[in-house]
Formats: structure tokens, C-alpha cells, sequence
């Protein structure tokens, strides 16, 4: 039996236009060595869940699986077949950075996957998961050094990468539309939109002394600013901070933007509001308990917590939390996406704090990722020149259509959620 690799990738994508290489992706040029009767069983249950599946799947020459639908072609069916054998979904991931199979409509092909997930392998060979699922490596938990490592890898690759797909806002999350499907044009007001609801649920205002935890590029920052609030945003990626401030100044909010490279345990003082988009997801389970007890130290009596944070149902959240994925391997270390049951029973069970308001957003997360993926395949050409390989832009393509597909079938969601001490109406 192949044990899964749960080491981090080596790859150091600036200056690497060379083809793949061993050294920049070594379980991407490799194919995995795999067992005959593994290979045979895991063929078996492939073959039989894709020919059941509303997809149309070519395994190589003349032969189609599938009930019809988007059409799949695996141009390397054997080693296809051994990745997945040998390492589940993130074989599947790493077949497609291999180019060893293509979609026309990826998202189409990964959305039907997502609908199917908890149903693709026959209940009695899921009870044998813990045999086979890779675990989460040691070295990525979210102490206070893991956390900023983790961080780093994803947000520290190159501002200049991100302004090829975001818009002018540099917003790396969750837009919200007036209306759906969206076009490019509308992403930057929807982006606006989403950050005045959140402001709206903290309830920031001229004078605020406000706390954000996650500054991304600072557009909330300066958002916030612009209403007359004091902001100081923490963060963990140089990158981020370095831009945000830049930003901050050529606002003219320099006074009333600080931001500063510092885990949130770390954080003192007391704040009107605390505000934190999509960075929960980026804790740990572990670590949820400190997370909310640090909203709840800050806050001052009387203050509101807005929050922005994808979900995901909390029975397939328990399933899956300590398993190692292929996001996890190439592209956010270290996370666990919570359901809203765990967000809310570990506020309840460690804070003062109490849900006041909830709203779920997921289509429209759905449609910010389709903007951002395409708008990243047509700058292909701006990829390259950034020193980013073929290889790394088929696995941040993969990433952003995966990402869409779990939002596109209802695997995944997004939330508003207003928090205050005790519930307290406001």
C-alpha cells in the first residue's frame, strides 16, 4: 500500500519557466508507484462511480463512461488510474497539473463531482477512510510560527499574481451582487457592497476604534476609514501589509489606517468592532476556541464582531476535518473551513459572545470565482512573465474551478454573521 506524501511542495514558482521539474514538482512529474490489487480495486470503484455519474468521460481511445454531461478526457488513463489508487482526490488534482486529463467546462466536470462526493465510493469503503486518507502533516498546525509559515505560502507568492484576476479593490473574497450571474463590471461595486454590509453589522461609524483580523490588501481598512473610523489590521503576510499601507496612503487615510505583522493571540486593547473576513478559515480547528476567546477579550461592552466565513454542513465537516486534500498540499496549508454549528457551539462554549444575525451568500461566492478564474486564464500571458510555470498555472486554474464547483453545487457556503456579548440586540 503506497503511503500518501504529506510533505510540503518544494516548488519555488518565481524563476521557474522551465517545464515541470523534479525538484519544482516532484509528485507531479512522478507517477505513483501503486500495488496490482490496489490498482485493481481502486479501477474497479473509478470506473464503476464515473460511469454512474451525469458526465461523459473518455478514458483514452473509445471508451466513454458516464450518463451524459460534461465531457471529461483522460489522455493518460494508467496513470489517471494509479495517482488515484495511490493517493484519493489529491491524485485526482495532481493528474490534472500533470496534464493528464482536460475539460472543455472544468467547473461543469468538478461541479457534478461535488454533488456526488459523499456518494462516489460505496458506503461500506468509506468506513475504511482512516486506512487510507492521508493525514494532516504536524508542521501545519497554527502555532503561533506554523500560522505565519502557512500564511506565507499562499499570500507572500507575488502581489502582482492576485491584480492578474482581482479587480481594482484587491478584494480576496466572497463579493456580493445585486444580481446574478454577474459580469466582470459589476465585481468592483459588489465588492464595496459586501464590505458596507459588514460594516454595517459592526456597526462602524465616525469614531469607531476598529479591529480587523486578516487585512488582505486593505480595501476594508480603507473602507472603514472613509466612514471616519480608527482601524488597526493585523496581519501575517508581509506581502499584504506592505501594499495595504501603500494603499492606505495614496487614499489619504494614512492617519487612521495602522497595520501591523501580528497574530491575532497576540493582539491587545479593546475595540468598538471587530471585523474578520475569511480568515477563520485559516485557524485550525485547534484553535477555533482561542480564536473567538481573542473577539471576545478585545471587544468592548456594547461592540458588535462581523465576521465573513465560508461553511460547510456541519456532518460533512466532522467527516472530513482531519483529513489532507489536495487544497491543503498546494494551496492553504493548515485550513479547516468550520460549519456555522462549530462557529456558533464554540463561541457559546469558551466567550460570551452569541449569534445575532446570519446570512448565506454561497451563489454569489460562486460567481466571484468564475469572474476570478476567468479573468486569470485570459492573463495567462501575465502569469508567465511573473516567472510562474504551466504547471503552476494548471494547479491555480484546478484550485479556482474546484473552488467555484463547491460553491456551484451547495458543498460549500458563505456567511455574514453578526456576534455580540450575550446576544445583546443592537
Amino acid at each position: 500500500m503506497s503511503t500518501p506524501d504529506t510533505s510540503a511542495p518544494t516548488f519555488d514558482p518565481i524563476d521557474s519557466n522551465s517545464p515541470a521539474s523534479e525538484a519544482c514538482w516532484p509528485d507531479v512529474v512522478a507517477v505513483p508507484d501503486c500495488s496490482a490489487a490496489r490498482a485493481a480495486v481502486a479501477q474497479w470503484i473509478i470506473e464503476r462511480a464515473l460511469d454512474r455519474l451525469p458526465l461523459r468521460v473518455a478514458m483514452g481511445e473509445g471508451r466513454l463512461l458516464g450518463t451524459g454531461g460534461p465531457l471529461m478526457e483522460v489522455r493518460a488513463p494508467e496513470a489517471f488510474l494509479r495517482r488515484i489508487a495511490a493517493y484519493g482526490l489529491i491524485g485526482f488534482g495532481e493528474s490534472y497539473m500533470a496534464d493528464e486529463w482536460e475539460a472543455e467546462d472544468l467547473t461543469g466536470v468538478l461541479t457534478v463531482l461535488a454533488e456526488h462526493i459523499t456518494t462516489l465510493v460505496p458506503a461500506p469503503l468509506q468506513r475504511l477512510r482512516r486506512w487510507w486518507a492521508a493525514r494532516r502533516p504536524a508542521a501545519e498546525r497554527n502555532t503561533a510560527d506554523g500560522a505565519r509559515a502557512n500564511i506565507q505560502r499562499h499570500y507572500d507568492l507575488s502581489n502582482d499574481l492576485f491584480a492578474t484576476f482581482l479587480d481594482p479593490t484587491l478584494t480576496y473574497s466572497s463579493a456580493v451582487f445585486d444580481h446574478l450571474p454577474a459580469d466582470w463590471s459589476q465585481l468592483r461595486e459588489a465588492q464595496h457592497r459586501k464590505i458596507d454590509r459588514l460594516l454595517d453589522l459592526a456597526g462602524v461609524g465616525p469614531g469607531t476604534r476598529l479591529l480587523e483580523i486578516g487585512t488582505g490588501w486593505g480595501e476594508l481598512a480603507i473602507r472603514a476609514a472613509a466612514r471616519g473610523a480608527y482601524v488597526r489590521s493585523v496581519t501575517l503576510s508581509a506581502e499584504q501589509r506592505d501594499r495595504a499601507l501603500q494603499r492606505a496612503r495614496a487614499a489619504g487615510q494614512q492617519d487612521r489606517v495602522c497595520v501591523e505583522l501580528c497574530d491575532y493571540r497576540e493582539v491587545t486593547g479593546r475595540y468598538d468592532a471587530v471585523v474578520s473576513v475569511e480568515m477563520i478559515e485559516a485557524v485550525g480547528a485547534e484553535y477555533w476556541g482561542e480564536y473567538f476567546r481573542t473577539l471576545d477579550r478585545v471587544l468592548s461592552p456594547g461592540g458588535r464582531v462581523a465576521l465573513q466565513a465560508i461553511t460547510m454542513a456541519h456532518e460533512r465537516m466532522l467527516a472530513t476535518r482531519a483529513t489532507y486534500t489536495w487544497i491543503h498540499k498546494y494551496i492553504f496549508p493548515g485550513g479547516i473551513i468550520p460549519s456555522l454549528r462549530a462557529m456558533e457551539d464554540t463561541a457559546a462554549a469558551h466567550t460570551s459572545l452569541r449569534l445575532t444575525h446570519c446570512t448565506g451568500y454561497g451563489p454569489h461566492y460562486a460567481e466571484t470565482l468564475r469572474l476570478w478564474r476567468e479573468r486569470f486564464v485570459q492573463h495567462a500571458a501575465d502569469v508567465d512573465a511573473l516567472g510562474f510555470d504551466a504547471v503552476f498555472r494548471r494547479m491555480w486554474t484546478f484550485y479556482l474551478a474546484y473552488s467555484e464547483a463547491g460553491f456551484r453545487s451547495g458543498y460549500l457556503d458563505v456567511h455574514h454573521l453578526q456576534l455580540t456579548k450575550n446576544g445583546a440586540a443592537r
